[in-house]
């Protein structure tokens, strides 16, 4: 097989996995998807790529306009081999099977990112990514009749302690990292500040809406200080 049809057919693979039995396809969940809560899932993003129009690449390309977009064409990021020998477009399809493994998808990606497993999830990802473009793709409507389950899903946020801020926390660390990382150190609030800068400016973690920050570094400095309240025993 020629490593520019990889893609298609592992996203055509998945796909036709995702489809069996009572699983919904892309088209069914994109049509219940809620592009709030893409938005909410892409934290776990926004350290390796921007999203906005003109944006910088960083250790992943930027973003803005991927639905629709070309393979491997962002002008000035240097690609792996694999992606950069890819050929066909980034459709819901195809977005929908890189997200669900990465390296599965596109193997020895140099992306660290480990995957979203829940399929609706992936759905309200791409419906988000879709609306950060001059040109959205329309996706069809749902059924007449049709309800997403509004039942609330219990996140898991391995080892990080459960309190305000670990949602915001989880996302930005665990997109590189294990979250056992983040719970094995012990520093102030000061120090994780000149480490959230040291990623920046050093390992190449695009800045942090100036919110999340805050509310990272609060997390932080409660349950990860030097006292190390929350480390696991």
């Amino acid at each position: 097989m020629k490593t520019g049809q990889l893609l298609t057919a592992v996203a055509s693979a998945m796909l036709c996995f995702s489809t069996s039995g009572n699983a919904q396809s892309i088209d069914e969940r994109l049509s219940v998807a809620d592009s709030a809560a893409g938005e909410r899932l892409f934290r776990q993003c926004q350290s390796c790529h921007t999203i906005d129009s003109g944006g910088a690449n960083r250790s992943g390309p930027n973003l803005y306009g991927v639905v629709g977009r070309e393979i491997a064409a962002v002008s000035g990021f240097r690609y792996s081999s694999t992606m950069g020998d890819m050929d066909g477009t980034w459709t819901p399809e195809a977005l929908d099977a890189f997200l669900e493994n990465p390296r599965a998808a596109v193997p020895r990606t140099r992306m660290s990112f480990r995957g979203i497993s829940d399929p609706q999830e992936r759905a309200d990802m791409i419906a988000y990514l879709n609306t950060q473009s001059d040109a959205p793709l329309e996706f069809a409507a749902a059924a007449p009749g049709t309800t997403r389950d509004a039942e609330p899903v219990e996140k898991d946020f391995g080892r990080l302690f459960v309190a305000e801020g670990v949602e915001q926390t989880y996302y930005a660390c665990t997109s590189c990292h294990s979250e056992m990382i983040v719970v094995q150190q012990g520093k102030t609030r000061k120090d994780w500040d000149k480490m959230l800068v040291w990623m920046v400016e050093e390992q190449g973690m695009s800045e942090l809406p100036e919110e999340d920050r805050e509310t990272i570094l609060d997390y932080l400095a409660a349950h990860y200080n030097t006292d190390r309240p929350n480390f696991p025993r």
